[in-house]
């Protein structure tokens, strides 16, 4: 689903940060708060998607939708639903064959669930190279990646939904310097651009990743993060400078879903998940004055025609952190 071009942003929260509530529960608290969507982690907390039944929880899963006004993306990032013992394994980069085909199979699935949602897109990451992996542009893991990505890519197409690839500080693609290098080789993927992360890897600020990848972006996540340390904050808890972030979105007139992905907060979400969309709006709010896209000054409320495409291929350096 292309999401239409919008002026005011349009927010959604990660229900990797409510898994405490049950879906059914978390969905109505960010309809409540006043949400436009949902990112759905697809785990064994909420919808999974190895239980039985999962095209008819699914649909009701969509009616629910509906009835709230929730839009939704969906999220892969699940930390142990493949492998109970190892975080994020297997991935699209693992060496045995066999684990990267649970992990395309995976992604197929989630695909399948967008699509029956009517999602946005769906959102991936390459994930972390073993100990001793070739990790150099054209090396084995590279062309591991490339084969997967282009996959999911092609299936995505088919079922109509967005795939969009997520940079991850220390993961084999980690900022946007290295999205730039893998969309090259995958005709049609689009970036999930996670701005907090820009402040752990690459060269470009959250404000000059927006801008500069504006006709790119498939999904958006804006939490706050500290400088040069992977963690996910609420607003106002990092360095994050969530004004000029969204008021280039705003310029950029984004129209998606802009997500929050507070994984480590379902302890609080009863209240963060209300105090966390104020603080945000508060912050599109002091950031809606002008911002400069290319050579134009545009209003940061999204006045005018949408920017012309942008410049890829910026040089970005290596970060760390996991997620």
């Amino acid at each position: 689903m292309t999401p239409p071009r919008a002026g005011r942003l349009r927010y959604a929260y990660n229900t990797n940060g409510m898994t405490s509530h049950r879906l059914h529960d978390a969905l109505a608290l960010l309809a409540d708060a006043g949400y436009n969507g949902v990112a759905l982690t697809v785990d064994v907390a909420h919808h999974d998607p190895f239980a039985p039944d999962l095209t008819t929880r699914t649909a009701a899963l969509a009616r629910r939708l509906d009835r709230l006004g929730l839009g939704s993306t969906v999220e892969t990032g699940a930390r142990f639903l493949l492998d109970p013992r190892h975080k994020h394994e297997p991935t699209l980069i693992t060496a045995d064959a066999a684990g990267r085909a649970r992990r395309l199979a995976f992604l197929r699935r989630c695909v399948d669930i967008a699509a029956d949602l009517g999602g946005e897109a769906v959102s991936f990451w390459a994930g972390v190279p073993a100990p001793g992996t070739d990790t150099a542009p054209g090396g084995t893991a590279w062309g591991h990646l490339v084969e997967g990505v282009r996959a999911v890519t092609a299936y995505a197409a088919e079922r109509g939904v967005v795939a969009a690839f997520e940079p991850e500080p220390g993961m084999l693609v980690e900022d946007c310097a290295g999205w730039s290098r893998l969309a090259a080789l995958a005709p049609g993927l689009r970036l999930a651009l996670d701005t907090g992360h820009c402040l752990v890897a690459g060269e470009l600020t959250p404000r000059q990743a927006v801008l500069r990848h504006a006709a790119d972006l498939g999904a958006v996540a804006v939490e706050d993060m500290p400088r040069g340390r992977h963690e996910h904050r609420a607003p106002g808890e990092g360095d994050m400078d969530l004004p000029a972030v969204l008021g280039a979105l705003r310029a950029v007139r984004y129209g998606g879903l802009v997500s929050l992905e507070l994984s480590r907060d379902a302890h609080r979400a009863d209240t963060l998940v209300r105090s966390a969309l104020q603080a945000l709006r508060e912050a599109e709010r002091a950031g809606s004055g002008t911002t400069t896209v290319g050579a134009r000054t545009v209003d940061a409320a999204g006045a005018g025609p949408p920017p012309p495409a942008p410049v890829i291929g910026a040089v970005g350096t290596p970060g760390g952190g996991a997620r």
